[in-house]
């Protein structure tokens, strides 16, 4: 999709020059990322790249796209999720030492962003951080202490339930209102090999047997939660960051448009727009909370009651931040950088209507959405008016669209291979019962 964005690109960079470099009057402050997963952390690079920051990155993953962006100025390949807490410090000591000057730490991740809130006392010493309260870090990104808190601050939320066992599961099968959402709890993926979060169950036989797919050592993390009617457009998000005193010093909404996996996942195409119920009750909670940093939340809009609900609650910079931009080039990376280091944050006015887009992403899920008769080609090029960025590719910084398509290629090909993995499996289980053999051995929902 670069031939249809690249002169947005440009537009959209050509625009934004013109007080970008004016934005931030001191950018000596160096920032660390911790993890760049996919396109997120690319969002920040630019953001501050283009501001003449310098950023370093902390990533093992050597086709990382991040890594290929001309704004990493180092990348040190630390594997963030296979090491001890003391050996982490350790080793984020020695980049300290190595970049020669106090920097800005950065967790990308839900798990990065405990780790540090967690061991900020040792890690300041070395880094520039929010004054984080690390148990409140640690609710926000767990979903069943989430849960507990936005009831506890009178945020309305989806109704979730937290099955302690198979037996727990079957129980709310029978009485439950579908579809249903099998989520998990915290930031990991259930179905290895898919690389999904979330599954969509329309009936209780599906919802048993996606829990039954589940490996065991995974079956902690799960939750069910309900499916709250609409469609991904009454999907709205809150990007904001909230300093010290838990005032938010930016804050802006955006809508998702389409997202992918479709009905269930991450924002693929996004539109910058003002919803102020949602940043008041956002700005309300985290108040309340007396939450402090970057943060990322998911509404959807209940149309049974009018009700703005809770989602998802991240307490870092979300993947999608870039939807939302002032009219000054203030974003909420920026905003977070001004303020650590003693700077005075303008706000500014959001650009209404402003467009963002994940390319690869927004390709599946418009296949999805066309087979399911929601979007036909016409509206499909004309939903892409208005589109100012993209997450991969830009003009100034074309690199990160090859390691894309390399990562791209890899979840195709894993997907293929399980695919062909199961389809042999349920082979083998339809001779058996064929020859009538093992009949009593096989899985409660394959059919006698």
């Amino acid at each position: 999709m670069p031939f249809l964005t690249s002169k947005l690109n440009r537009r959209s960079l050509s625009r934004n020059c013109s007080y970008d470099l004016a934005l931030i009057a001191n950018v000596a402050t160096p920032v660390l990322l911790l993890g760049a997963v996919e396109h997120g952390p690319l969002g920040i690079l630019r953001s501050l790249g283009r501001l003449r920051v310098p950023v370093y990155v902390c990533e093992s993953d050597r086709w990382s796209p991040a890594l290929f962006s001309r704004y990493c100025r180092e990348a040190f390949p630390i594997p963030l999720g296979d090491c001890a807490d003391h050996e982490l410090v350790r080793k984020f000591e020695r980049v300290a030492q190595r970049i020669g000057q106090r920097a800005i730490l950065l967790p990308t991740t839900d798990a990065m962003s405990v780790f540090v809130a967690e061991h900020a006392d040792e890690l300041r010493q070395w880094f520039l951080l929010p004054e984080q309260n690390a148990g409140l870090v640690r609710s926000m990104a767990c979903k069943h202490a989430m849960h507990g808190l936005a009831k506890r601050h009178g945020l309305a939320t989806a109704e979730s339930y937290f099955p302690l066992s198979r037996a727990d599961v079957m129980n709310f099968a029978a009485r439950a209102v579908y579809p249903v959402l099998l989520k998990a709890i915290t930031a990991m993926d259930l179905w290895h090999g898919l690389y999904k979060r979330v599954f969509i169950a329309h009936n209780a036989a599906e919802l048993m047997q996606r829990y039954d797919s589940i490996p065991d050592s995974q079956r902690w993390n799960v939750m069910l939660q309900e499916y709250i009617p609409g469609g991904d457009d009454a999907v709205w998000m809150f990007n904001g960051y909230f300093n010290r005193d838990s005032e938010c010093l930016a804050g802006y909404t955006g809508r998702k448009l389409r997202q992918c996996p479709v009905y269930c996942g991450v924002a693929s195409l996004g539109v910058c727009e003002t919803n102020q119920e949602v940043a008041d009750e956002s700005k309300r909670f985290l108040r309340s909370a007396g939450y402090c940093g970057p943060v990322d939340i998911d509404y959807k809009r209940d149309p049974r009651d009018g009700q703005y609900k809770v989602l998802d609650v991240n307490p870092r910079i979300g993947a999608s931040f870039r939807v939302c931009v002032s009219d000054n080039g203030m974003d909420v990376v920026r905003a977070l950088y001004l303020d650590l280091t003693g700077q005075k944050v303008v706000p500014g006015r959001p650009l209404e209507g402003r467009k963002w887009l994940v390319e690869d992403l927004d390709s599946v899920s418009c296949i999805r959405y066309s087979r399911n008769g929601i979007l036909m080609r016409h509206n499909w090029l004309q939903s892409y008016r208005g589109v100012e960025e993209t997450a991969y590719f830009a003009a100034d910084d074309p690199m990160p669209l090859l390691p894309m398509c390399v990562i791209d290629s890899r979840k195709a090909a894993s997907r293929i291979a399980q695919r062909v993995r199961g389809g042999l499996q349920s082979v083998r289980r339809t001779r058996k019962v064929q020859d009538g053999i093992g009949r009593r051995h096989l899985p409660r929902t394959f059919p006698e």
